[in-house]
């Protein structure tokens, strides 16, 4: 299985994508490090079957490859984020979502 996480940088996306790997999928993690870190993928990286693509989920998402799932997680996801970045989270949540659902059909 192959499985993409959107938001795979972020607290529960970096746990989804060691949960996934950990069952032997390929992980595709994708994130633009806007409220995600690196620091939360550093033991995945490594992995087989893990890869990640930095890109904004806001943009047409372009991915090589079957697709057996989409988990969409890609938000900026605390008040303080939200205060500081509202117009890229209403973004995410919208366009980032209409975007998930079309490389996921």
């Amino acid at each position: 299985m192959r499985i993409l996480v959107t938001g795979g940088a972020g607290f529960i996306g970096s746990h989804l994508c060691e949960y996934f790997l950990d069952r032997g999928w390929d992980v595709v993690a994708m994130d633009d490090f806007v409220t995600g870190s690196r620091h939360n993928l550093a033991g995945l990286a490594a992995r087989r079957g893990f890869a990640l693509v930095e890109h904004d989920v806001t943009e047409y998402i372009r991915v090589d490859g079957q697709l057996d799932w989409v988990l969409h997680f890609a938000s900026p996801a605390s008040p303080l984020d939200y205060l500081e970045l509202p117009i890229q989270t209403l973004k995410v949540g919208a366009l980032g979502t209409h975007n998930a659902l079309g490389v996921a059909k």
